[in-house]
C-alpha cells in the first residue's frame, strides 16, 4: 500500500501564542505519524473543510511555499522507495524525509572519488579510478557529462564492444568494468545514483576470461639469476638492482615491489622482517634468509632512510610522491629482469611479480601446506593462494597422468 501525504493544522495542541502547528501527516497501513512544518497559524486562517490555508491568511504565499516544499520532498521518497521495492512504514519514511538525493553526472562522481583518494593518501586505488575515468572519457569522446541512470545494458554492450576494438585484453576489460561497477555502487550508497537503474544485476562481468596465466618459473631458473654475473648492458640503470630486487623478493616471502621500496631498518625485527602489506593492510612477518640480508647490507651506504635505493627520505614525502617514484623505478626494473632473463636462458616472461608466483609454487612443489603459504604471501583469503597456484600445476598433472599405463 503506498503512503499519501498531506499537511494539516493541528487542532489537538494549543501553542502559547494562542495558534495551532501545521504537521505532516503520513498515512501508510491504517496507520498516521506526524511530524511538525516548524510553522504555526490562526486557526480561523485554516479551512478545514479542504485541509488548506485560507485565501486571507497572513504570509500565506511563504507558508504554502514551506508546504509545498516538504510535501514534494516526501513524495519523493515514496516513490524512490517504491521503485526500489523497498519496504517502509510510516515512521521510517518520515525517519528519512531528509535523506535526499543528488544526482551527479558520470563525470562528476568520478572527480570527486579521484580527489577523496588523493586526500586520503590511497594512490593505488586513485589510480585504478583514474584509468577509468580516462578510458569512459575516451570512449564518450570526452562527453561524461551524463547520469549513472544513462549506463544501461545498450551503453556497456556499446564500450564493451569498443574496448576490445582497443586491442584490450580479457583481464583488463575486466578491470575496467568492475571499477565501473564499484563507481556505480558507491554512488547509488552516496545517493548520487538510483538503485532501480543498476545495470549490472542483468550484465554479468563474470564472462570476462580472467584466468591466472602461468607466472611462475622453477626453483633452477630462479637460481640462475643468483649465480649468473650480471652484464653491463649500455649505460641501462638499476641493472644489479633489479637482479637483487628479484632474487630478495624470492627468498622473503614473495614481498611486491611497493612493500620493498618502503622498507626502512625498522622492518627489520630480531632478523625477521617485519612489514605491512600495503594492498591488504596485513601485518607479514618472515625469517630473513643470510643471502637476503647480504642484498639488504650491500645497499646499505647508498640508500636514503630506506634499505633500498628506490625512495629518498629528502625527496620522496607525499604518497603520491612516492607512488610515481615506484611506478618509474618498476617500470625500469622489469625491462632489465627481461634482458636478464634472455642473458641467462629464462624464456619465461620475468617481471618482479614473476618472484612472488615462484616463491609460491615452489613452496606448493616441495610440499608446503596452502595455509602457510598463504600467510607468507599475506593474503587474505586462502582462495587467492588457490588462485595463485591452480595454474602451477600442469607439469605435475602431466606427470601424474603417466601412472595411467
Amino acid at each position: 500500500m503506498n503512503a499519501s501525504v498531506s499537511v494539516v493544522c493541528y487542532k489537538s495542541k494549543t501553542l502559547s501564542n494562542g495558534e495551532n502547528p501545521l504537521m505532516l501527516q503520513i498515512s501508510k497501513d491504517g496507520k498516521r505519524k506526524y511530524r511538525s512544518l516548524g510553522v504555526s497559524i490562526d486557526p480561523k486562517f485554516w479551512d478545514f473543510t479542504k485541509n488548506r490555508l485560507r485565501p486571507n491568511c497572513p504570509n500565506k504565499e511563504y507558508i504554502q511555499n514551506i508546504i509545498l516544499e516538504k510535501q514534494a520532498e516526501l513524495q519523493q521518497r515514496i516513490l524512490e522507495l517504491n521503485s526500489e521495492q523497498k519496504e517502509y512504514t510510516a515512521s521510517t519514511l518520515l525517519n528519512n524525509e531528509n535523506t535526499k538525493f543528488e544526482l551527479k553526472t558520470v563525470g562528476e562522481f568520478y572527480q570527486s572519488l579521484i580527489e577523496q583518494y588523493a586526500l586520503d593518501s590511497k594512490c593505488g586505488n586513485r589510480l585504478i579510478y583514474k584509468s577509468s575515468f580516462n578510458s569512459l572519457k575516451a570512449f564518450t569522446r570526452n562527453k561524461l557529462d551524463i547520469l549513472f541512470c544513462d549506463i544501461d545494458i545498450d551503453w556497456l554492450n556499446r564500450y564493451e564492444k569498443w574496448l576490445r576494438s582497443k586491442g584490450n585484453k580479457e583481464t583488463t576489460i575486466s578491470l575496467m568494468f568492475r571499477t565501473l561497477r564499484s563507481a556505480y555502487n558507491k554512488a547509488i550508497k552516496a545517493k548520487c545514483a538510483r538503485k532501480s537503474d543498476y545495470p549490472f544485476d542483468e550484465y554479468k562481468i563474470n564472462k570476462f576470461d580472467t584466468t591466472t596465466q602461468k607466472r611462475a618459473i622453477n626453483k633452477t631458473e630462479v637460481l640462475k639469476f643468483n649465480t649468473e654475473e650480471v652484464k653491463t648492458i649500455g649505460k641501462r640503470q638499476y641493472m644489479e638492482l633489479s637482479k637483487d630486487i628479484f632474487i630478495f623478493s624470492y627468498l622473503c616471502g614473495g614481498i611486491n615491489f611497493t612493500d620493498i621500496a618502503n622498507l626502512t631498518q625498522t622492518n627489520i625485527v630480531k632478523g625477521r622482517l617485519h612489514y605491512i602489506r600495503q594492498k591488504t593492510g596485513k601485518l607479514i612477518k618472515i625469517g630473513i634468509p643470510e643471502e637476503a640480508m647480504r642484498i639488504i647490507e650491500k645497499y646499505a651506504n647508498a640508500s636514503k632512510g630506506y634499505l633500498f635505493p628506490i625512495l629518498n627520505s629528502q625527496i620522496h614525502k607525499t604518497a603520491q610522491q612516492k607512488q610515481n617514484r615506484i611506478h618509474k623505478i618498476l617500470g625500469k626494473v622489469n625491462k632489465n629482469l627481461k634482458l636478464l632473463a634472455a642473458q641467462v636462458g629464462v624464456e619465461s616472461n620475468v617481471t618482479t611479480y614473476v618472484a612472488r608466483h615462484s616463491f609460491a609454487s615452489v613452496l606448493k612443489k616441495s610440499g608446503v601446506n596452502i595455509a602457510l603459504i598463504s600467510e607468507a604471501l599475506g593474503h587474505s583469503d586462502i582462495t587467492t593462494t588457490q588462485i595463485y597456484l591452480d595454474s602451477f600445476d600442469d607439469e605435475q598433472m602431466d606427470e601424474a597422468m603417466k601412472n595411467l599405463l
